[in-house]
Order: structure tokens, then sequence, then C-alpha cells
């Protein structure tokens, strides 16, 4: 790529200055101390004048400095404000919109599959892609089912909100607290559940097994809580007593990529990164031990099969 002397200097450049670029990205400028400069040696001598900062620049690729790269508590920050951002006009709208929504979608409440969809998207696309695959498995729009996954971080439920399906998430009823999101869990018709409260579960069940039978669809994380360590624990038995009852189909995902962005115990960073969400083919079956079983295995081995790649491609 040829360089324009005026790009860099506003002045005129004189003869004795050579401008050249070098190789392994490194930017290099060669003062040549000519007769005209210095008519008293005979001798060029030359001043190399060496970029530390390789692989950026401003003429090309190999000339260019190094990208600056946010920290991740910088990106935590702006991830955190951005998600706030983003979901100022959307939680108006479903201020505006709940009271209609009671009165005719009580349950499935499709009005709002689109609000989440794009508060979610608009929150992580400056952040992190996402990868779908097995889109193809997902059951009909009206269809209810059962819907579990693995468990890595709090922003898991960004990748499975972009997806646009009503089903309702199982969340910490501390979460509910929070302003803002906490409040828009609750108009979205989320159900909290306190940990360790055998009755509070129970009623979660319940809440879930009345959705169902009425068309909506539910969301659990049947771990019960966030991996610490990255390994998949064991799964609880209610989300499998869920659709065992009802006749629905479960549907295990499998989240790859989100507890490395943001891990267990440091909600305040964002790593860089990317996420891929499997949607894997449904299961059907009338025992709850069998669901489980079933689900848990098929989303242990796509995490293994995933974490071999990984170290192939290291």
């Amino acid at each position: 790529m040829q360089l324009s002397t005026l790009s860099l200097f506003p002045f005129s450049v004189p003869k004795f200055l050579h401008i050249k670029a070098s190789r392994e990205g490194e930017s290099r400028c060669y003062f040549t101390l000519n007769q005209g400069f210095n008519r008293s040696n005979k001798l060029s001598r030359y001043i190399v004048i060496r970029s530390q900062l390789a692989g950026t620049g401003i003429l090309d690729a190999t000339n260019s400095l190094s990208e600056i790269k946010p920290s991740p508590k910088f990106r935590g920050v702006c991830f955190y404000g951005m998600t706030v951002m983003a979901g100022v006009l959307p939680f108006g709208i479903l201020i505006v919109a709940h009271p209609l929504a009671l009165i005719f979608d009580p349950y499935k409440t499709k009005f709002y599959n689109l609000i989440p969809k794009l508060w979610a998207t608009a929150s992580i696309a400056p952040f992190f892609d996402i990868e779908l695959e097995g889109l193809e498995n997902l059951p009909p729009q009206n269809a209810p089912a059962v819907y579990v996954s693995n468990h890595q971080s709090i922003i898991d439920f960004y990748p499975l909100l972009t997806l646009g399906r009503s089903f309702k998430f199982i969340g910490k009823n501390t979460v509910f607290l929070y302003p803002g999101i906490g409040w828009a869990m609750y108009i979205l018709g989320m159900i909290p559940v306190k940990r360790m409260d055998i009755r509070s579960h129970l009623e979660a069940v319940r809440r879930c097994m009345d959705l169902v039978r009425n068309g909506a669809s539910v969301f659990f994380f049947p771990e019960g809580t966030r991996s610490k360590d990255g390994k998949l624990g064991d799964f609880k038995k209610g989300a499998f007593t869920v659709a065992a009852k009802t006749g629905v189909p479960v549907i295990p995902m499998t989240l790859i990529g989100t507890g490395e962005i943001m891990p267990a115990g440091m909600e305040h960073v964002v790593n860089s990164g990317s996420v891929k969400l499997i949607i894997h083919k449904p299961i059907k079956g009338n025992d709850p031990e069998i669901l489980r079983q079933l689900a848990r295995n098929t989303i242990l081995d796509t995490l293994s099969i995933e974490a071999q790649k990984k170290k192939g491609l290291s």
C-alpha cells in the first residue's frame, strides 16, 4: 500500500526523510542525513525510529498500533449501563401493555415475546456474539414445552431471551426486588422461588403446571444454581415432573461460554468471548427420573464434545 506523505505531514517533506514499511508489523521511519542536510558529512547516516506497538497503524494492517482493549471491569460497567438504557423504552411499553395482556392473554402473553428479545439483543450485542445451533428442534411457537439448560452465569438468560420464546423463567425471589429488571420479570410472569424452601418449590411447580396446561411454556435451570467450576451439577426433578404430568416435551439446551464471560461470583466483570446456544431434540415421556437422566446426559455429552473441540483448537 502506497503512503501519501501528506497524510502524515502537513508540510513539505524534505528529501532527507524516507519512510519504509518493514516486515513483522513494525513501522520504521528512516531519516537520511545526506549532503543537502549536512554538507560536512559525506557518508549518509540513518536514524531509525521503531514503533514498539506492532499490529496496527494508520497505513495498513501491518503498520498499525495494537488495538486498545478495555478492561473486564470497564466492560462490566458499560454492560450494565447498556442493559439499563436498552430497557427504558421496553419497560415503559410493558407497564402500559400489562393490563391489556392480563385481560386478553394472561398465560402465554405472546405480546411480550418480541420485547424481551429486542432488549436482550441490544444489551449484549456490543459485548459478545451468540451462535445458535439446532433452531429446527424448537417446537412451534404456540406449542407448550418445558425448556431446561445448564447454568453458568447470571447472563445466561440473555441468550435464551434472544430466541423470542414466551417461556416463563423460574427465578430466585430476591432477583425480583432489583429495580428495573426485577420488576420486568414480575410483569413478564416469571415465577419467584425461595431457595432451600420446600413449600416455595412446590408452589413454583404447581404454578408451572398451571401455565403449561393453559398453553404456556416454562423454563428451568435444573441444577438450581450456577456452576462455580464449570462442571455440570446434578439435576433436580421439578422441571421433569412438570413435563411428565402435563405430557409436554422437554427441550434440553446447552449454554457454552457465558461462564467465561461473566464467571460466578464475578458479576462486576465482562470478559471478551462468544456464546454458543445449542437446542437439542425434544424428549418425551411420563417418568420424571428418565426424563431427568436423558436431559442431563444430553447436555453433559455436548459440554464434553465442545470442550474437546476447544482443546483441539488451542
